[in-house]
């Protein structure tokens, strides 16, 4: 399988605590990959996903833009490169902290697929 990024539909992020997040399923079950999901996430300015915890764990790779990691009530900058691995139980929230696109991947197992 081969596609590209901009044929997928970007959805707003619904959950409470999410401002001006979207998310963007590149790969997961409808492609094959039953098991887990690859998202892009694009937060727009000042955006930012909800401070959160789950019980699984989620790799997280930063694309362009820059923001913050807050992890277990630390904050941690982010820019492009930025490579974190979010443990099981761990709180956290990605922000962008400028007025440029902050869009990182997401892999989550698929009972981590929450919009």
């Amino acid at each position: 399988m081969v596609s590209h990024e901009k044929e997928k539909e970007l959805v707003a992020m619904t959950i409470e605590g999410a401002l001006d997040a979207g998310l963007k399923v590149l790969v997961g079950p409808n492609e094959g990959w039953n098991d887990y999901v690859m998202r892009k996430v694009e937060l727009e300015a000042f955006g930012h996903s909800p401070e959160h915890a789950h019980p699984w764990p989620h790799i997280n790779y930063v694309l362009e833009g820059k923001g913050t990691i807050l992890l277990d009530g630390k904050e941690i900058p982010a820019e492009k490169g930025t490579i974190a691995y979010i443990l099981p139980g761990a709180k956290h929230q990605f922000s962008n902290s400028g007025s440029e696109p902050f869009h990182l991947i997401c892999i989550v197992p698929k009972e981590g697929h929450i919009i």
